[in-house]
């Protein structure tokens, strides 16, 4: 099998696929519109076929003087005829009906299996280009596509009905009109999927410069870099990046769209003159008398409704072909598959942390860098104690925080809750296990009493357990100050949303992370917004908070490191130094050094 066929052959393999997804998203709706086509497909021969007889019919009432006899079957056919249209039109407003409620529950359906792939995928999937393409092509035309789709599978139904029904009105005038007809086609076909095939390997191989000048689109629109771009005059910087992408994209499109039209008008050249021939001949047999007037004018219609249909069900079959290649991007990026899974049986997860937690031998690297975030790394926090972290930025402190929620998992070596691996617990239920504030936290578009919700959700927790929550955070006073207090909506995203700046925002995520009475509780720089009073009030409240549970901090601050338990000293991945902070400063070691560094320029 020559490699085009095959590449037709494995696309084509996708539209089973693509029916049962359609048939799972509409099962009732598909049964209605496949029923709808068969009867609309048959009602074009119908309408030929009775429009030969009229004109006979016609014929023979005007040389019989127009008898009442030779009227009523005129009359018969007309009623007949116009039946026919009426069925037509009334089908024709029930199948756009029926079709756009298909379009919309496919889309919806897509638009769910998306999100739940993109929930289940891996983090390490958000480190690479190739899954955000994968996305980017999976998404894309989905508002279109599952219509398309519909619309070249019904019309390949329903034209191959009507093309059954009008080669059998067109057989009795010679065997071999059929054939003609589809030879005729058959260059009209071959530029639809050569030329389909062409603009998808185009559409792949620019997803990049797309996305591209998506990122400029939205650098030039986002509020974030509103004010950079005026105070540093970048807006005619990315606006002329932007335009250069876009006009080269568009070049290469229409130079596409040319090829593509030249390539048509061949081919319509070609079907001309075969259908050309074929009406000669046709004329040449009715100026010989053996096929009458009514005759001549069914096979007009016959033959060039049929060529018209054929060349629909062969342009059917090329869309169809078409969608399919787009919609395998949405089967490919399905198809990932996560390595970070339960267990196959897996341990239930402690009710409450007893002895430690412990990084054993632990090497990581993050997916594409050569260089390893941690190696051969030894940790141990204590059960029930306050533990900070410290060191430089790139030190790898946040890295312990994804591999303990297990985000990822290490290469080698392994993290033990109790001396259990977290990799023999189910997922989920240690999850619930960490309540944690992330260095940069997420800022949802919802009230405030929502925000800290999220913390939550399936606990269901009411307002006083919100409130509590914010007010251990020192959110309370900040979400006091709203126009409609807790259920103010925050952002500016929507009508009559609150904007917050960076520290409050930070304060609402704090309140969040309280909100969940989990066993650990890890906090990554929760005073980078805070000046060094708050900060020391702040700990005084995390630690009653904390109490009996146990808590991780992560930060830049000494000032907050020093009121730990314990204190971790982190350097290129390793732990260098441990100990409490009088301990540590006696040391004169990397953590001094640092505390000295930090006093002389922030005294408290």
């Amino acid at each position: 099998m020559p490699a085009a066929l095959r590449r037709v052959v494995g696309q084509l393999s996708y539209l089973r696929q693509t029916w049962w997804l359609v048939w799972e998203a509409s099962r009732g709706w598909t049964l209605a519109w496949a029923a709808l086509l068969v009867v609309q497909g048959l009602l074009p021969a119908a309408t030929v076929y009775l429009t030969g007889r009229l004109v006979d019919s016609l014929v023979a009432t005007a040389g019989s003087g127009g008898s009442w006899e030779t009227i009523r079957p005129t009359l018969t056919l007309a009623t007949l005829m116009a039946a026919v249209i009426l069925v037509g039109e009334f089908l024709q407003s029930a199948s756009e009906w029926i079709r756009t409620a298909q379009s919309e529950l496919v889309q919806d359906h897509i638009s769910n299996l998306i999100h739940q792939k993109a929930l289940a995928a891996d983090m390490a999937y958000y480190e690479s280009p190739e899954y955000y393409d994968r996305l980017y092509r999976a998404r894309t035309d989905l508002s279109n596509r599952p219509l398309a789709l519909l619309e070249s599978g019904g019309s390949l139904l329903q034209n191959g009905v009507t093309l059954v029904a009008m080669a059998t009105v067109l057989i009795p005038y010679g065997a071999w009109l059929p054939l003609v007809l589809f030879v005729s086609t058959l260059p009209a076909f071959y530029v639809v999927l050569r030329t389909n095939r062409r603009y998808h390997r185009w559409w792949e191989e620019t997803t990049p410069d797309r996305r591209w000048s998506q990122y400029y689109d939205s650098m030039l629109t986002h509020s974030a870099m509103a004010a950079e771009l005026r105070l540093f005059s970048l807006g005619g910087h990315f606006r002329a990046t932007f335009q250069a992408l876009r006009q080269r994209l568009r070049s290469e499109r229409l130079r596409l769209i040319k090829d593509q039209s030249l390539a048509r008008i061949v081919a319509g050249a070609i079907a001309f003159l075969l259908s050309g021939a074929a009406m000669a001949w046709m004329l040449w047999q009715t100026l010989q008398g053996t096929v009458t007037l009514g005759g001549l004018v069914l096979f007009y219609q016959t033959f060039n409704r049929g060529q018209s249909l054929l060349r629909s069900l062969l342009g059917n079959v090329g869309q169809i072909y078409t969608n399919s290649l787009f919609l395998a991007n949405l089967f490919e990026f399905m198809a990932l598959k996560p390595e970070v899974v339960d267990p196959p049986r897996p341990i239930p997860a402690p009710r409450s942390l007893r002895d430690e937690i412990r990084f054993r031998q632990v090497t990581f690297r993050y997916p594409g860098s050569e260089r390893a975030a941690l190696h051969d790394f030894n940790f141990t926090i204590p059960a029930g104690r306050t533990v900070a972290i410290v060191g430089p930025n790139g030190a790898g402190k946040t890295t312990l925080v994804k591999l303990l929620c297990r985000f990822y998992d290490p290469e080698a070596g392994s993290i033990e809750m109790d001396g259990v691996d977290i990799r023999h617990l189910s997922v989920a239920e240690l999850r619930k296990m960490i309540t944690v504030l992330f260095q940069f936290p997420a800022t949802y578009h919802e009230t405030a009493a929502q925000n800290i919700a999220f913390g939550d959700l399936a606990a269901q927790p009411g307002r006083a357990e919100i409130e509590a929550a914010a007010r251990s955070a020192g959110a309370h006073e900040i979400i006091a100050r709203l126009p409609k207090g807790y259920d103010s909506l925050l952002g500016k995203w929507f009508a009559d949303g609150a904007e917050l700046s960076g520290g409050e925002w930070q304060r609402i995520a704090l309140a969040r992370a309280y909100l969940r009475r989990a066993e650990i509780i890890i906090l990554d720089e929760p005073t980078s917004f805070m000046d060094s009073w708050a900060e020391a009030d702040w700990f005084d409240q995390f630690r009653t908070l904390a109490n009996g549970r146990t808590a991780i901090v992560i930060t830049h601050r000494f000032t907050v490191a020093k009121r730990a338990d314990i204190i971790y000293v982190m350097d290129n991945g390793r732990i260098v130094e441990a100990g409490n902070h009088e301990e540590l400063l006696a040391r004169g070691g990397l953590y001094a050094q640092s505390w000295a560094a930090q006093m002389q320029a922030s005294p408290v």
